[in-house]
């Protein structure tokens, strides 16, 4: 019985011939990755370990994105001791503002995480990497903690969910709204503690930056990864980025999986989650007088520059609706200076929105975008929990930037089509 690409890849990281769904293992991690809510707490506990330094600078990539620019006194202080952790240990890739970029948009843009890798970071979304091919997931901050003094993780290797998408995608579908519906089909336990493995020839026309989407929010379905086969696409992406060696791993024809399910692509529309579960999604043709407060368009699910290419095709020429409030956060640095050259920024202003640093304040309601009592948001971000974006009787709703776009100009949950007409792609 042959292996699917988690089992080779965390074999290869064992030193074993083979793994199994189920078997225990500790293995050799390529990169370890906090934030300023996560971080601060894991070098709390590396310091209680004892040892001297971390296992390798070059291996622990700390980035300050949750609550900066900082937002208090507190998130300053937050910030601080990752700085000073950062420059005790001679932490290569320490990324503060102005560097700084929201870290699962960043650390791939400079290729810090390639295919092939074993990746671990104190942030959910760490899972997002898995669009190059690597196996990434989230841990908890002793997790990390011990990981930068020894340089490995233990794992359950996890059975894989192998989903094929085929089929033409509907105008204005992209990765967002094949995730939304997969998780509204399976559940947000449906893949609870397994590989999330996106195949099929839809996934393999899609682009780098919906691979990323979907990956990222293969943690929304339970998952303990998602992860593509690496093709052309992936190298193209990785080739001028990467800064080391790398390997594209695949999943053998006869490899073992837990379940295989089938989705016709040509069968999606635009999709939205209600409150208040990524779960509860409904096409858009489904939707029905939902008046919007807030939209908000970025965060490490969709702040790459297809996204921001979208969101300014739309609102091109046309007005944000004057009851809503629209917040844009490009995912990074570079992003944001491409999306300037482009003359994206300019759209943006010019239709009313608000043009944010990179961040992910607003995502998990921080700041830059906190929803008062009885309001209501659109966001292409990945969660919408009760209160998740601010206060616990506010709403969000979730969706591609397309839809967000248009419903900001709209003022009230609509299709792109309803803004630009039918069979027109900007």
């Amino acid at each position: 019985m042959g292996m699917t690409i988690t089992e080779k890849i965390l074999a290869a990281h064992a030193g074993k011939d083979e793994v199994r769904a189920g078997e225990l293992i500790s293995i050799p991690v390529d990169m370890i990755l906090g934030n300023d809510v996560t971080a601060p707490l894991a070098i709390q506990e590396f310091e209680r370990i004892g040892v001297k330094t971390v296992f390798d600078p070059d291996k622990i990539a700390l980035v300050p994105d949750h609550f900066t620019p900082n937002k208090d006194i507190k998130s300053a202080e937050q910030v601080k001791i990752m700085r000073e952790f950062a420059q005790r240990h001679g932490i290569t890739n320490y990324f503060e503002i102005g560097r700084m970029g929201i870290e699962h948009c960043l650390l791939p843009e400079l290729g810090l995480v390639l295919p092939g890798d074993v990746v671990i970071g104190a942030d959910s979304h760490t899972c997002t990497y898995g669009a190059l091919g690597a196996f990434a997931t989230g841990v908890g901050s002793t997790d990390m903690a011990a990981a930068m003094a020894t340089g490995e993780a233990w794992f359950r290797v996890p059975a894989t969910l192998r989903l094929i998408y085929y089929g033409k995608p509907r105008p204005w579908v992209s990765g967002k709204d094949l995730i939304l519906h997969t998780i509204g089909r399976i559940g947000v336990d449906g893949a609870r503690y397994m590989a999330m493995e996106f195949a099929g020839e839809t996934v393999a026309g899609l682009s780098q930056d919906s691979r990323f989407t979907m990956a990222n929010m293969a943690i929304e379905a339970g998952a303990k990864n998602g992860v593509f086969i690496p093709d052309a696409i992936t190298d193209e992406y990785v080739k001028a980025r990467a800064r080391r060696s790398y390997k594209f791993y695949t999943s053998c024809a006869d490899a073992d999986y837990a379940d295989i399910i089938e989705i016709n692509v040509s069968e999606i529309e635009p999709q939205v989650a209600f409150p208040h579960l990524p779960e509860n999604t409904r096409g858009i043709s489904d939707v029905a007088d939902v008046t919007i407060d807030q939209v908000v368009i970025g965060s490490c699910t969709n702040g790459r520059m297809e996204d921001l290419r979208v969101a300014a095709s739309i609102l091109a020429g046309r007005q944000v609706a004057s009851h809503v409030r629209l917040i844009i956060f490009p995912g990074t640095q570079a992003i944001y200076r491409e999306a300037l050259r482009e003359g994206l920024l300019d759209i943006f202003v010019a239709a009313g929105a608000a043009v944010s640093t990179p961040t992910c304040g607003p995502c998990l309601g921080g700041h830059m975008g906190v929803l008062a009592k009885g309001e209501r948001a659109l966001a292409t971000t990945n969660r919408n929990f009760v209160g998740r974006m601010g206060h616990p009787e506010s709403e969000v709703y979730l969706s591609s930037p397309a839809v967000a776009a248009a419903s900001a100009i709209a003022g009230r949950i609509t299709s792109p089509e309803a803004i630009m007409g039918k069979g027109c792609l900007g």
